[in-house]
């Protein structure tokens, strides 16, 4: 199975660059960050529904009140990357961009996952997953200068 998570870990991580890129394209042709964001969101909000619609699932009611605040702010949390992306990706490059946002991503994913916090479960971040950082850093320099 951990194979599977795998696998669909990295064709979501393959998508980024084609997010930010399209949506890059979509903000250079309407000039308006904020219009495109709300495009964007909108165009992927109306294929989740079609999605729900077509998969007959009930809305979780009895479960709404037992999720923590903090898990209702992912939607507000990922305007940040989204507009990050429409807005640096043609500037950047798509392999400065991708390699410095997932770069981050990591980072700060060991921090997460060193704390426990947010409902991950801890994982000590050893010197080794430190030195897996650095290398990573180290990768978008030479993507940056080359």
């Amino acid at each position: 199975m951990a194979w599977f998570a795998i696998l669909i870990a990295i064709l979501g991580g393959a998508a980024n660059p084609f997010q930010s890129a399209t949506n890059a394209e979509l903000n250079k042709q309407l000039q308006q960050p904020v219009w495109a964001t709300a495009i964007v969101y909108g165009s992927g909000l109306a294929l989740l529904m079609l999605v729900l619609a077509c998969m007959r699932q009930a809305f979780p009611s009895g479960r709404v009140a037992s999720v923590p605040w903090w898990a209702w702010t992912g939607g507000v949390i990922s305007l940040g990357s989204t507009i990050a992306g429409l807005t640096m990706t043609q500037k950047l490059g798509s392999g400065l961009f991708t390699a410095a946002s997932l770069t981050t991503g990591i980072v700060v994913s060991v921090l997460l996952d060193n704390f426990g916090v947010l409902g991950l479960k801890h994982h000590p971040a050893s010197p080794a997953r430190w030195v897996g950082c650095a290398l990573l850093i180290g990768g978008v320099w030479l993507v940056a200068k080359f």
